[in-house]
């Protein structure tokens, strides 16, 4: 029998439920946390040899693993690491490839050392990829071969184990290994996963084993919340495996939290896809592997749901669908609900960023019917509060900061303590850069952190470009800035200002861009402009001038 939202609630976070909410001290600051919570991620892999043969990982190359097999696997690389590599407790061991196999099972086996996973991003170019590990100073690169060659064969610096090429080694050399017995505190290091700043230069945001725990219980309540809302039962031996799409790439939250450690927690399956994104194959797919969750950033959403051979799939054994990266459009939702009706009752649309595990509120279907602009409402054990740049608590209705405060918050950025001030405050409060306001309990946008370029789940900041562009000898000046885009979001667009007697080419300009930046980050849209570019007083550029959204109004003494 189905519950009201606030009966659900009790029963699972109440006295004696499974995810009864207490009261704590973490870092020195009270806080509210589930009292049933793992010691650390390593304790939640021994638990799940409970689910043994069950299917763990497909990916689309053919390869299968089992809970069981992940877990020998695991075993093995985690020895051969300590023995050969000599990882222990506080090392950094940086990843660079692909989604693979091989990508999750070193994540583990590093994890169970007490080691810290750098998440190297796997669109980088080679200056991009140097500058990482120059911050993080891995021990050792675990990488594909398509990454290294970015190289150019020069010497990366650090040992390397390449994924085709000694990887399988590793995770057969102890096949009669065990998880191996370390001591690992809630607050020590995890990962270390890039986000951008104002700099444009990569930051590395930590995340401990409670920050990503708590993100993983919290995935799990809301699961749980839902089903019994939908009259099901929590513990049902005849409900089918949660089978999980997976096409985020690892080295984002959406891909290392909410696939290659949420699936090991929950017992669920996730299908894997390598390369581009295909919504062709993932239609098949969700056939051939019962796929029966689809998550993803909105552009992957709007490619499945307008493929032309849509229609063809039959995707009734859909269960839910949502996703995050960006809200979702009041078109992109009607359009669930058109083509994926059973699948759109679950349909979820979360926020959050990199530094606070990716996940603050959740917007229910229920809530997106009425509130289709919204984000939703905090999650347990997390707060949210609208505050002004002096960190000062906002009335409701207010415009203001979004700050967000709980156990998913990061520490802080490795090596860059003048960040961590600058984003997280004395009482623990993490300024997400994202403005807007509260109502009724529920979060809304305003808009991203200024000069911010969402790209398909993407963040960019348009500084890291135009700095790049003033390197060019014909440019004068230059501004980039994003524009609107149905499935992406946004994409780049620069206005160059070419220098006097230069003349310059569009596609020149993106391959400039493209020498040292990821491609993502090469503007779709060159505009040539033959005057200067108008600015105010200070001299900074009037962008929303030149996006037309509004007019100049300094006039120049």
């Amino acid at each position: 029998m189905a519950m009201t939202a606030a009966e659900a609630e009790a029963k699972l976070s109440g006295p004696g439920g499974p995810f009864e909410l207490i009261r704590t001290e973490v870092g020195g600051r009270p806080a509210q946390v589930f009292k049933q919570r793992a010691p650390n991620l390593p304790e939640l892999l021994r638990r799940s040899l409970r689910f043994g043969d069950a299917e763990l990982f497909v990916f689309d190359d053919g390869r299968r693993f089992s809970f069981r097999d992940h877990c020998r696997r695991v075993a093995s690389t985690a020895e051969a690491l300590a023995r050969r590599h000599g990882i222990g407790p506080g090392d950094r061991v940086a990843i660079l490839g692909a989604n693979a196999p091989e990508w999750i099972v070193g994540l583990w086996g590093t994890l169970c050392l007490g080691g810290i996973a750098v998440a190297m991003n796997g669109w980088w170019t080679r200056d991009e990829i140097r500058y990482g590990l120059d911050l993080t100073g891995p021990k050792l690169l675990l990488a594909d071969r398509r990454r290294l060659a970015r190289f150019e064969g020069e010497d990366p610096g650090l040992p390397v184990v390449e994924f085709e090429d000694g990887f399988e080694d590793l995770w057969n050399a102890h096949s009669e290994a065990e998880l191996p017995e370390v001591e690992i505190g809630e607050d020590d290091p995890a990962a270390i996963l890039f986000t951008r700043g104002p700099t444009g230069r990569p930051k590395g945001a930590v995340s401990t084993h409670r920050n990503l725990i708590a993100f993983l219980d919290i995935t799990a309540y809301s699961a749980a919340r839902t089903a019994l809302l939908h009259g099901l039962k929590l513990e049902d031996d005849d409900r089918p495996q949660l089978v999980t799409l997976a096409s985020s790439p690892l080295f984002h939250v959406s891909g290392l939290q909410s696939a290659a450690l949420a699936n090991v927690y929950s017992g669920s399956k996730s299908v894997w896809t390598t390369g581009r994104f295909d919504p062709e194959k993932i239609l098949r797919l969700t056939l051939e592997e019962g796929i029966n969750r689809w998550g993803g950033v909105t552009t992957h959403i709007w490619r499945l749901l307008e493929h032309p051979d849509f229609e063809k799939y039959d995707l009734s054994r859909l269960l839910s669908v949502g996703g995050g990266g960006s809200t979702w459009s009041p078109e992109l939702q009607r359009l669930v609900r058109a083509k994926l009706p059973a699948a759109s009752r679950a349909m979820t649309v979360g926020y959050g960023l990199t530094e606070c595990g990716g996940l603050a509120t959740i917007a229910t279907d229920e809530i997106l019917r009425e509130h289709p602009d919204s984000v939703g409402r905090a999650l347990p054990t997390v707060e949210v509060s609208i505050r002004d740049d002096d960190w000062r608590e906002l009335p409701e209705g207010g415009e203001g900061n979004v700050c967000i405060r709980g156990s998913m918050v990061m520490p802080g950025y490795w090596n860059n303590p003048e960040a961590t001030a600058e984003a997280v405050s004395p009482d623990g409060w993490l300024k997400s850069g994202d403005i807007g306001w509260m109502r009724d309990g529920l979060l809304f946008l305003a808009s991203r952190k200024r000069d911010l370029i969402l790209r398909g789940g993407e963040n960019i900041y348009p500084v890291e470009i135009e700095n790049r562009l003033e390197e060019h000898p014909g440019v004068a000046e230059a501004a980039v800035l994003g524009v609107e885009h149905r499935e992406l979001g946004q994409e780049v667009k620069a206005v160059v200002v070419p220098r006097p007697g230069v003349r310059l080419d569009p596609q020149q300009v993106r391959d400039f861009v493209g020498e040292t930046l990821a491609y993502y980050k090469v503007p779709r849209y060159v505009e040539l402009r033959p005057e200067p570019l108008p600015r105010n007083a200070s001299g900074k550029v009037l962008k929303n001038v030149l996006s037309g959204e509004a007019e100049n109004t300094f006039i120049e003494e």
